[in-house]
C-alpha cells in the first residue's frame, strides 16, 4: 500500500477527494438501485459490481493519465477533435433515442453504450487549452485566433446541444471562462456569446426537442400550474429533501428512491440528503469546493498556459457539473440528465471524468516536480557559499 501511494503524485487533496466520492458512490448507488433490481427481476449487487467495475476502472484511468505528461495531450486533442465531430453526428442520426434523446451509440463487441458528449468534452476543452497557449502572439487578431476557436466552440455546441441542452449550455459556459483566462479580447467574446445565444434560441425553438425544452422550463417556472407528471421528478426529490432533516434516514433507509425515476443517477444528491440530511448534502458540496479551491492553487502555480488553462477548463467543467446536478435536485433550476460526477451510476461517463482527473492532477504533478527541482538548485547554488 505505501508503495502504491508513493507513485501517486500531483495534489493529495484531490487524491482524497476521489477516494471520498467514490466510497460514498457506492453506498447511494447500492441503496439507489433496489427498485430497479426488482423491476428487472435482479439482485442489487448486480448493479453494485458493475457499478464498482467501473469506479475501479475509472481510478486505474486516472491513474495511467496522471503520469502521462499533461503537455502530450496537447497532441492528442486534435486528434479528438477529428473524431469527436462526426462521432457527434453519427449520434444525431444512428445513435440510440432514449427519452426522445440520441445521446448514446454502442460500442460493438463488447455492447456497452457510449455517450458521446462525454468524449465532446473532454475534446473541447483540451482543443481550447491548446490553441489558446499556441495563440497568445496573435490571440487578437481575427482570422488566425478567433474565427477557429469560434467555431470549434459553436460547432460542437449545437452538435451537443440537439439532444442534450443542459452539457452544451454548461460546456459553452466553460468555453467563455476559458477564452477570458486566455486573453480573448471582451468584443470578441461578446460576439461569441451573441452567436451562442442565436444558436440557444434556434435549438430551443426549432430543434426536435423543443417542445421538451419548452416543457421543463415552464414547469420550472410555474410550478403550481403544472401537470403532477410533469413535475413528479422535481416533487419527490422535494419529498426526499425535506424528509432527510438534519442526520438524515441513515444508509439504505430512502423511502423515496422507490418514487424518483432515476435516484441512482440525475437525483443522487436528493437521495444522499434524505439518507444523511443535511450534513452529507452541505458535506457533499465541501467536497466540491475543495476540489476546485486545489485546482485554482493549480492553475495559478502553473507556469505554462497550456496546462494552467487545461487544468482551468477541466475543473471548471466538473466544478459547474456538479452544481448543476445538485441545483437541480434542490429545486433550483429546470430538470436536467446531469451527473453528479464520480458519484451517479454511470459508465463511459465515470471512465471520462476519471481521466478528467487524472490530467489534473499531471498538471499538478508537474508543478511539483518543478518546484522541486527550482529547491534543489537553490541547495545545490548555497553550497559554495556555505563552504
Amino acid at each position: 500500500m505505501e508503495r502504491l501511494i508513493s507513485k501517486t503524485k500531483g495534489d493529495r487533496w484531490i487524491w482524497l477527494i476521489v477516494i471520498l466520492l467514490s466510497v460514498w458512490s457506492l453506498l447511494a448507488v447500492y441503496s439507489a438501485t433496489g427498485t430497479l433490481a426488482y423491476k428487472k427481476g435482479v439482485g442489487t449487487e448486480q448493479f453494485l459490481i458493475k457499478h464498482l467495475v467501473m469506479i475501479v476502472g475509472g481510478i486505474a484511468l486516472m491513474y495511467f493519465s496522471h503520469l502521462l505528461d499533461y503537455r502530450y495531450y496537447a497532441g492528442i486533442s486534435k486528434v479528438l477533435m477529428v473524431i469527436t465531430i462526426p462521432l457527434l453526428a453519427y449520434t444525431l442520426i444512428f445513435g440510440a433515442n432514449v427519452n426522445e434523446a440520441s445521446r448514446w451509440v454502442t460500442i460493438p463487441i463488447i455492447n456497452q453504450t457510449f455517450q458521446t458528449s462525454d468524449l465532446a468534452k473532454l475534446a473541447l476543452i483540451t482543443f481550447l487549452a491548446r490553441s489558446l497557449s499556441k495563440k497568445q502572439e496573435n490571440i487578437k487578431d481575427v482570422k488566425k485566433a478567433f474565427i477557429p476557436i469560434m467555431s470549434a466552440v459553436c460547432g460542437v455546441f449545437v452538435l451537443i446541444a440537439l439532444a442534450n441542452l443542459s452539457t452544451a449550455i454548461m460546456l459553452f459556459g466553460v468555453s467563455i471562462l476559458l477564452l477570458l483566462i486566455g486573453r480573448i479580447s471582451i468584443k470578441q467574446i461578446a460576439v461569441v456569446c451573441f452567436a451562442g445565444s442565436i444558436l440557444l434560441a434556434a435549438v430551443m425553438f426549432l430543434g426536435p426537442r423543443r417542445n421538451t425544452y419548452y416543457s421543463r422550463i415552464q414547469t420550472f417556472w410555474n410550478p403550481e400550474k403544472a401537470s403532477s407528471d410533469k413535475s413528479f421528478q422535481a416533487d419527490q426529490a422535494k419529498i426526499a429533501i425535506a424528509t432527510g432533516g438534519l442526520f438524515g434516514k441513515g444508509p439504505g433507509n430512502s423511502t423515496q428512491r422507490n418514487y424518483l425515476p432515476h435516484p441512482y443517477s440525475d437525483f443522487v444528491y436528493a437521495l444522499i440528503i434524505e439518507e444523511y440530511g443535511m450534513v452529507g448534502g452541505v458535506g457533499l458540496v465541501l467536497l466540491y469546493l475543495i476540489f476546485l479551491y486545489r485546482c485554482v492553487l493549480i492553475v495559478t502555480q502553473s507556469p505554462k498556459a497550456f496546462g494552467a488553462l487545461l487544468a482551468a477548463g477541466l475543473s471548471f467543467s466538473l466544478s459547474i457539473q456538479a452544481f448543476g446536478n445538485m441545483a437541480v435536485a434542490v429545486g433550483l433550476g429546470p430538470v436536467t440528465g446531469v451527473p453528479l460526477p464520480l458519484v451517479s451510476m454511470g459508465g463511459t461517463s465515470i471512465l471520462f471524468t476519471s481521466i478528467a482527473f487524472g490530467i489534473i492532477l499531471s498538471v499538478s504533478r508537474d508543478n511539483d516536480e518543478r518546484k522541486k527541482q527550482s529547491q534543489e538548485k537553490v541547495v545545490i547554488g548555497e553550497i559554495p557559499a556555505m563552504a
